[in-house]
């Protein structure tokens, strides 16, 4: 592990969730380096099994630790972005094995919707 892959993988710790851009400029306090080096070192480190990477919506994806295990519920309303167990989905799991012999990775799953603040709002 070079020291730069270091300083990506610790950004993702301290991020928790974070975009590319956001590891850049935390790696950026501390050593100079480039949007295109985070993004190579994103890939080996997730073809490492280190960080994963999750889809919340339009834009770039974000990374977070590969032990950092759950579902994303993302509001189209105001953005915020909660997570729970990945085990509420283990029926739909199920569901998807016996139908099609699909298994789904819901530590890679990233659901819609309108958060409980927003859906009283309305």
């Amino acid at each position: 592990m070079t020291p730069q892959r270091q300083l990506v993988l610790d950004a993702v710790r301290d991020l928790g969730h974070a975009t590319p851009e956001q590891i850049c400029a935390q790696v950026q306090q501390s050593a100079p380096v480039n949007i295109t080096t985070i993004y190579r070192t994103l890939d080996l480190l997730e073809r490492l099994g280190l960080v994963r990477h999750t889809h919340l919506g339009h834009g770039a994806p974000t990374y977070s630790e590969q032990e950092h295990q759950h579902v994303h519920l993302v509001c189209h309303a105001c953005g915020e972005v909660s997570e729970v167990p990945t085990e509420l989905l283990a029926g739909l799991a199920e569901q998807l094995r016996s139908a099609s012999g699909f298994e789904l990775d819901a530590t890679h799953v990233a659901l819609s919707g309108t958060c409980r603040g927003c859906g009283a709002a309305s």
